[in-house]
């Protein structure tokens, strides 16, 4: 656990950084305080210093078991909509604050998004990539004829195309469509 004592230059795997505010745990005569934090999520744990060259953390506590959510109702100031916080049912609660609502967002959806991760053995995705490679796959158009191949498919002729030619049996190596010279040819095969 020699990690937890690094200074801020010496993360790596880095997930999210940056300054947030964050509650003080001990609150004063006047409330609670917020105290200006460089916040750093690597590995699994979630770090605080002073600032970013800081050698040794303020605080650092393993994210594992905690949730995350945004939370207006920490503040009553133009900030609220910049609040969130992590919980967990054990464990002490942390609140911050990000200098705007969309920082607050990126936050939360980065320790989401490693949350999923650490309480899982696959590692999560996003949806956005699930399309991307659905539509790099495609089906082998060679074994169509094959038997027993489990699609089934027939050429469909365009307007304008000709000089087509049912498909011979003879020998394999020879062409099974003509073109005729000088006409254009099109075949679109549709797998149903």
């Amino acid at each position: 656990m020699e990690d937890i004592t690094r200074g801020a230059q010496e993360l790596d795997n880095i997930i999210k950084q940056g300054y947030l505010e964050k509650k003080s745990k001990d609150h004063s005569f006047f409330g609670s305080e917020w105290q200006k934090r460089w916040c750093v999520v690597s590995r699994g744990l979630f770090y605080y210093y002073a600032n970013e060259k800081s050698k040794q953390p303020k605080g650092t506590f393993l994210i594992k078991g905690y949730s995350v959510r945004m939370a207006p109702y920490l503040r009553k100031d133009s900030k609220k909509e910049s609040c969130f916080e992590l919980t967990s049912q054990d464990r002490r609660s942390y609140e911050f604050t990000a200098s705007n609502p969309a920082e607050a967002r990126d936050w939360v959806d980065q320790i989401s998004f490693l949350l999923k991760d650490l309480s899982s053995l696959t590692i999560p995705y996003e949806e956005e990539e699930e399309e991307e490679e659905e539509e790099e796959m495609y089906d082998d158009i060679d074994g169509f004829d094959a038997p027993n191949s489990g699609s089934q498919s027939r050429p469909i002729i365009l307007p304008g195309s000709v000089g087509l030619k049912e498909p011979t049996e003879e020998k394999e190596d020879e062409d099974i469509y003509e073109v005729l010279p000088g006409e254009k040819f099109h075949l679109l095969i549709v797998f149903l």
